[in-house]
């Protein structure tokens, strides 16, 4: 009997060509698309798949077909409309199933072998098949590759006739790497066609300037493109000179990009047009698309499943278009009225009009660009793809993006992390007002939707540089562009004016840079060229008096004094000295440094040419207040450390019990319940090694105190009442009851309140009371776009209104561990307050990182709440619990396009 079709199963997946195909489960329907494939296997591909050329293909079809999915179960590639592989699998002896490949012949050596074997491995494994088996004959060299590829540690066995192979259907880090690698190659092959053609067609090219299509062919042809350009328009013999075509079918030559700019209606069918010229990449410029309504939205459905059916890549719609200053292609395919300088920054924005205004703002800067990309509504290629891009490109040392929202955050954040470690991210992301906080039953719920945390989050795991609006893109962009970065977060002051140097070093402070005083050998070399009056220390006060050449001198002395890491030098115009005279001045010192280290400039004239802080070999960026100068190195220096920093490992614990665990899960489920109940609570909490004080659970209010004479000592009470969040609020918790008298007397007080309240208990949990300690709350919540947070804070009854929280994206790393307990304001009560004993922070590190365990295994966990947490100075323990599950959306196969 057929299972349901497992529709979340489809995809579309990119090809190391950079093309796509999209991947699904096998229909009943497929028969004649089955039968196409394998008749047009060439004989030796027959052989190397049925084990004999003249096999019975029509038996063969119909075993593609019996598929149950599950123990028999069978994916298609389908491009261009045309079925062109198939792969499946037969379950045998248990946790063992046989698989077999059929791949057309003309898409063998493009990954897509490969790409199949891991979509296949995932839903295996997710079925319970551990081991895949396989048969291939000894002269089939590609598909033995194919298993040796794929990262999966194979085991091969010589048999008669054949060579058996055996591997895991689960991932592994080699295999996982090796998918990410052919990801890498996949995308750098696609974003080559966008931003590297060989040849150009404008669609919808327009004699009159003007209008987009007008200037967009005429900056084409404007910046020397060093590949035939083309203009398509039907009413035109030629555009701007250049003779024009009727539609690009018409054009004698090959295409690589075409740049649609044209009414909406008429991209559909256009874009039909390209795939059957071949065309590998659009641009589609127009509007009208999933930003305009639900007709829109129609609109570029069919546009994408159109370009990914044919393997065609595409850039927007409904954006500004794509550019390449490198000299040997000049590629200007936008319609901004500027050329931006070249240089060496790759800039994506996701709007159209904003990018607009950066080409124009990096001409003014002398922030020259090495390609920029506007991805409007993003349908296809998307930020991931242009990063690893620009990882691989060698004239782009920074990436700048404007990101309005994201396609796959935990992807971004894998490519980002490993692109950050060679160059710099610096995004904004805009949205950081809270949209709608998520409808939450926890604390730890409540203050993850407080705000845009989880970005901050994922940013930071991640190396990226966060920038709060454009103007502060530009400064850190400016200053990572054209300066080293620092060693540390030491920075000396230079100014001519005593409030904009103390004004600098408040802003150093409070950005956590540090100042330095100057030593005494800084102070000596100084006072041999500045007057008596003149400050030494940090600040260095030069006073109103100081020349072009003080500020060279006292830059030198500062730079090679070793005092400092970096310098801000800034200048308020007095009488007869012009702002262009220091800032030559400030040139020639950095030029002079032996070593180097960023040196910034705040130039606080009305009117200044920021061109004189350049000279041939050397820029130094411009500031127009201390505060701006200062975050922008703040950001720096952060950066820096992050680089500096090990990446972290993740750690297994061999005590764990991920099965029984999920088994407290199914039957929660299966009951129909949201929230575990205590015995299933303390269950799970069991199976990940967190342990909570002791005590005990009793059914009704007259056997608390018997419990509680057994415990002995101080304890705490606490009602159990399904779906309570605040039980402190409630009356539902009493603390510190000496004896089992008191506990008595709690018990029957809560019982008649929560009664009257309507929330009755269903039982009371006695606990000892630990002594001392530090109340702290870990918790997850399940963020509908980036899956898992994972939150630690100041903890207790104040948890939500102090909002000491640092939150990360799981799964967490050790140093993420200690990091979100380090960031904390209240970690000085951890290290030991005003005399009382330190806390072992290491057990509560471990508590993080067995909750993110804990929550990779079961993703059927959607809220989970550890408050308090109470770590004392041996150990850190979960005093109270909730735990929110549900049945998980199937996830998306991976590997996988955006």
């Amino acid at each position: 009997m057929a299972s349901v079709y497992p529709a979340h199963r489809e995809t579309d997946i990119v090809l190391r060509d950079g093309s796509t195909v999209r991947v699904r489960p096998v229909r009943a329907e497929d028969a004649d698309a089955l039968a196409r494939l394998f008749e047009g296997l060439s004989l030796k591909s027959r052989a190397f798949r049925f084990f004999s050329g003249g096999s019975d293909l029509e038996e063969a079809v119909v075993w593609a077909l019996e598929v149950d999915y599950r123990d028999r179960f069978g994916l298609v590639a389908i491009a261009d409309g045309e079925l062109v592989a198939h792969a499946a699998y037969t379950r045998g002896a248990p946790g063992r199933a046989e698989v077999a490949f059929a791949i057309a012949d003309s898409f063998q050596g493009h990954g897509l072998g490969t790409i199949l074997l891991g979509h296949l491995a995932e839903a295996a494994e997710e079925l319970g098949i551990e081991l895949f088996e396989a048969e291939v004959l000894p002269e089939n060299h590609k598909m033995i590759e194919v298993f040796r590829e794929s990262g999966f540690p194979i085991r091969t066995e010589s048999v008669p006739g054949a060579i058996a192979i055996e591997l895991p259907t689960s991932f592994s880090a080699e295999a996982v790497e090796g998918f990410e690698q052919r990801d890498r190659i996949a995308a750098v092959a696609a974003v080559n066609s966008v931003l590297r053609p060989g040849s150009v067609a404008v669609i919808g090219a327009s004699r009159a300037r003007g209008t987009p299509g007008g200037e967009l062919f005429h900056n084409l042809i404007e910046a020397g493109f060093t590949g035939p350009a083309y203009p398509v328009n039907p009413n035109a013999r030629s555009v701007q000179s250049v003779r024009a075509y009727a539609s690009v079918e018409e054009i004698p030559d090959e295409i690589e990009l075409a740049v649609i700019v044209t009414p909406p209606a008429a991209v559909i069918d256009i874009a039909r047009q390209c795939a059957a010229k071949g065309v590998r990449a659009l641009v589609v410029i127009s509007a009208g698309f999933a930003e305009s309504g639900e007709e829109g939205r129609e609109r570029q459905r069919e546009l994408l499943e159109l370009c990914r059916g044919a393997g065609v890549r595409l850039v927007g719609p409904n954006c500004l278009g794509v550019l390449n200053t490198a000299p040997d292609l000049r590629l200007h395919a936008t319609f901004a009225p500027q050329q931006p300088p070249p240089g060496r920054v790759g800039f994506m924005s996701q709007s159209g009009a904003l990018g607009l205004a950066v080409i124009d703002h990096a001409r003014g800067l002398g922030l020259g660009l090495s390609s920029f990309a506007s991805v409007g509504n993003r349908a296809d290629i998307s930020p991931n793809d242009l990063l690893q891009y620009w990882e691989a490109d060698e004239g782009t040392d920074l990436a700048l993006l404007y990101l309005e929202s994201f396609g796959n955050p935990r992807r971004f954040a894998r490519i980002a992390r490993r692109v950050a470690r060679r160059k710099p991210i610096v995004a904004v992301k805009s949205g950081r007002s809270t949209a709608g906080a998520r409808a939450t039953g926890s604390h730890t719920g409540a203050l993850v939707s407080a705000s845009d945390v989880t970005v901050d989050a994922l940013f930071g795991q991640s190396g990226v540089i966060r920038t709060d609006d454009l103007g502060e893109l530009f400064g850190v962009a400016g200053l990572l562009a054209t300066q080293p970065l620092p060693a540390g977060g030491r920075v000396g002051i230079v100014t001519n004016a005593g409030g904009p140097g103390i004004m600098c070093a408040d802003a150093c402070e409070s950005d956590q840079l540090e100042l330095p005083e100057s030593s005494e050998r800084t102070c000596a070399a100084l006072a041999e060229f500045l007057p008596a009056a003149a400050a030494l220390g940090n600040p260095v006060d030069m006073l109103a008096t100081a020349n072009a050449d003080d500020y060279t001198r006292t830059i030198r002395v500062l730079g090679e004094s070793g005092d400092v890491d970096a310098i801000i030098a800034i200048f308020i115009p007095p009488l007869l000295l012009s702002p262009e005279d220091v800032a030559g001045a400030i040139v020639a010192a950095a030029e002079s440094l032996e070593r180097r280290l960023p040196i910034l400039a705040v130039i606080m004239a009305r009117s200044f040419d920021p061109t004189s802080l350049r000279s041939p070999g050397t820029t130094v960026p411009a500031f127009s207040y201390p505060e701006d100068a200062a975050r922008a190195l703040s950001k720096a220096v952060r950066y820096a450390d992050w680089r500096r920093r090990p990446e972290g490992e993740t750690p297994t614990f061999a005590d764990l019990e991920p099965d029984e665990a999920a088994g407290v899960i199914s039957s929660a489920l299966g009951a129909g319940r949201e929230w575990l109940d205590f015995d299933e609570l303390d269950t799970l909490l069991r199976c990940y090694g967190l342990h909570a004080p002791r005590g005990e659970v009793v059914g009704r209010e007259h056997d608390v105190g018997p419990a509680a004479k057994r415990i002995g000592g101080p304890v705490a009470l606490k009602a159990i009442v399904p779906g309570l969040v605040h039980k402190t609020e409630a009356g539902a918790v009493r603390t510190g009851l000496r004896d089992w008298t008191e506990a008595l007397g709690a018990a029957n007080e809560m019982e008649t309140a929560l009664g009257e309240a309507g929330t009755p208990p269903d039982g009371y949990l006695i606990q000892e009371m630990v002594g001392g300690g530090v109340e702290m709350l870990v918790g997850v919540a399940d963020d509908p776009l980036f899956g898992p947070v994972a939150a630690c804070g100041a903890g207790g009854t104040t948890a939500e209104v102090m909002h000491d929280v640092s939150v990360r994206i799981t799964p967490l790393s050790d140093l993420d561990a200690r990091d979100m307990i380090t960031s904390l304001v209240t970690y000085p009560l951890l290290r030991g307050y005003r005399g009382s004993p330190p806390a072992n922070v290491r057990a509560l590190e471990e508590v993080l990182l067995r909750v993110s365990a804990m929550i990779e295994d079961h993703r059927e966990i959607s809220e989970l709440d550890l408050n308090p947490v109470i770590v004392t100075s041996e150990a850190a323990l979960v005093a109270d619990a909730r735990v929110r599950v549900r049945a998980p959306s199937p996830p998306a196969p991976w590997p996988s396009a955006e």
